[in-house]
């Protein structure tokens, strides 16, 4: 039992550093992370118009706002990611996670009726997943019930190489998808300006080939960082808010006497 595939019952390696099916092929949503990331509730977009796009940034262009912005989104020693993606199939994929450049992580995990809390200390990840989430990601095991038992309210450790875990708290692995391919954020629009959470964002848009729209929203005060991203008409509807950018992420290793490790559960 030393295979954890954590991201709710897949058997794919996902998260937020490790693109998926979840995510599907747009280097863009990579980007935002918006494929497994979930906003739970409302769109934090307040009000649209404002001022021209040609009053924000000095009439830079488009791609150049964009590539300013994927450059200050991956310079951020910590950001908080929350979001959701909804599967072909009407599963809908959620995370809210808070993570930084210093191997420390907290977040929790949705879909497919589960839920799972997740922190890393150093190179040890800590997984808390409610029943549904370990008969899915235990799914077709020997002995999957038993398990299920011993984990109960536990948190289960594991090393943050191990398969099922890796890179899923690693934030320079998941802003490291920002460029992966720049062709993606190549022939960006301006729209107008407007606010995320109180916070003013000028938007921008492109349009895919096969009919998938691409809107990010940019910081236009203090550094440009992406705040927002929605994709909307492809495969995988997505929207990701980025936020607490460079605030301190308090993560806290889990008492002994809660943690269980799943390789030593005799099933």
């Amino acid at each position: 039992m030393s295979d954890l595939p954590l991201f709710l019952g897949s058997r794919a390696r996902e998260g937020p550093g490790r693109p998926s099916t979840i995510q599907g092929g747009n280097a863009m949503k990579k980007v935002i992370l918006a494929a497994v990331s979930v906003s739970l509730g409302a769109t934090v977009l307040v009000g649209c118009g404002g001022e021209s796009s040609d009053d924000a940034f000095d009439g830079k262009s488009a791609d150049t706002i964009a590539e300013e912005a994927v450059k200050a989104t991956r310079d951020a020693k910590s950001l908080r990611i929350v979001g959701k993606a909804k599967q072909p199939d009407g599963n809908e994929i959620g995370l809210d996670f808070r993570v930084d450049d210093q191997d420390l992580c907290t977040g929790t995990m949705t879909g497919k009726g589960a839920k799972a809390d997740v922190v890393q200390v150093g190179q040890s990840v800590y997984v808390r997943g409610d029943e549904k989430f370990w008969q899915n990601t235990l799914k077709g095991k020997p002995g999957t019930e038993k398990v299920v038992q011993q984990v109960q309210d536990k948190w289960v450790v594991s090393d943050s190489t191990q398969a099922g875990t890796e890179g899923m708290c690693d934030k320079q692995a998941a802003l490291a998808l920002l460029d992966s391919d720049k062709s993606e954020r190549k022939g960006m629009k301006k729209g107008k300006t407007t606010e995320v959470d109180g916070t003013p964002a000028l938007i921008l848009e492109k349009e895919q080939k096969n009919g998938e729209k691409i809107t990010m929203y940019v910081a236009t005060e203090g550094e440009p960082y992406v705040l927002k991203a929605v994709s909307e008409g492809g495969e995988v509807p997505s929207e990701t808010v980025l936020s607490e950018y460079n605030k301190k992420v308090d993560a806290q290793k889990p008492a002994a006497e809660d943690v269980v490790d799943l390789k030593k559960i005799n099933a």
